[in-house]
């Protein structure tokens, strides 16, 4: 199982939190079909990349 890196702001801060990713592993409960991750459009390839954060000066 790999791991995915969300994101959250908490007092203006954006701060990194590591969560399981996908499983790839037919025999796994958190299997996660990439056919069907493709069609639905809520997998994490599907998604456009969030921008950074702006620099406030």
């Amino acid at each position: 199982m790999t791991t995915v890196v969300r994101r959250y702001k908490t007092l203006g801060a954006w701060v990194p939190k590591w969560v399981a990713g996908p499983c790839r592993n037919t025999a796994c409960e958190a299997y996660v079909d990439p056919a069907a991750e493709a069609e639905d459009g809520s997998g994490e390839a599907a998604r456009s990349p969030r921008p950074e954060p702006k620099e406030r000066s």
